[in-house]
């Protein structure tokens, strides 16, 4: 994959203007319950944004003594990729099965993510060996979790993307809403090995219980960031999967492409 020079924000002054927040702290704001908004923008926009937000009182989570973490999922789908086409056709009640690695603490998680038809998303987790990162499906207790949170099986899935970023988390003065800031974003296809990433292209979710004033989003209007409808799975289904209907979504990749002035592509 072609290297691309990312901003390195861990020794950027606009973050270092935050002040921190611990794990501890973030247990009373886990919004397994909330509603979502997500947001499409560059790595030189968030600097405006990261300013914006510190003088705004907003606190970053420190994990190891560092602003940004790592992470790493393996979305899990069926053979013939129905969680993705269910997004793809606009399905409201959805879901999605993955495994997530908190890469500087270790700790990884199966994790069963659903959205209902009023926009809701509810997140039900459990805590697995690391090393079932890659495939939980040899636990039994992890195949009975999903069975009981899921409409799925673990003989009805395979892996089949592994995304990689790095995560900025931030938190109201309030503790009423918290904002995740992903960069760097990389996709192995693994079932065929293509790979991609998407370049500078930082995607912010917004996510809170209700529909509460939000600082946050005063500050994203006023970088000219707007609200977008985009998933991470998707997105990188549609760059690296080949022989798909990906319909809406190459309209989305077309605008990350303007976002950001860049074309994308696939590696093998």
């Amino acid at each position: 994959m072609p290297d691309f020079q990312h901003i390195r924000f861990e020794d950027e002054a606009c973050l270092a203007a935050i002040g921190p927040i611990t794990l501890e702290e973030m247990d009373s704001i886990k919004l397994m319950n909330r509603i979502d908004s997500k947001y499409l923008t560059d790595e030189r926009t968030l600097r405006g944004i990261l300013a914006d937000a510190a003088a705004s009182g907003y606190r970053a989570m420190v994990v190891e003594g560092s602003k940004v973490s790592p992470y790493d999922s393996v979305y899990f789908d069926t053979d013939a990729l129905k969680m993705f086409v269910d997004h793809q056709r606009g399905k409201t009640v959805r879901q999605k099965v993955r495994t997530r690695q908190y890469v500087l603490s270790g700790q990884t998680f199966l994790e069963i993510k659903r959205k209902n038809n009023k926009g809701r998303t509810k997140k039900k987790r459990t805590e697995i060996p690391a090393a079932l990162f890659s495939d939980f499906r040899t636990s039994p207790e992890a195949c009975d979790f999903l069975a009981e949170k899921s409409d799925f099986t673990a003989s009805q899935l395979t892996p089949a993307l592994e995304t990689i970023f790095r995560r900025i988390t931030l938190v109201n003065p309030a503790k009423t809403e918290r904002l995740t800031i992903d960069t760097c974003l990389e996709f192995v296809n693994l079932r065929n090995g293509r790979r991609t990433g998407l370049a500078d292209t930082v995607i912010i979710e917004l996510k809170q219980d209700g529909r509460a004033f939000s600082q946050m989003k005063s500050i994203l209007l006023r970088h000219r960031v707007k609200a977008v409808r985009v998933s991470k799975y998707c997105i990188g289904t549609t760059l690296t999967a080949t022989g798909i209907k990906a319909g809406r979504f190459r309209e989305r990749v077309r605008l990350i492409e303007k976002t950001i002035k860049k074309p994308l592509f696939a590696y093998v």
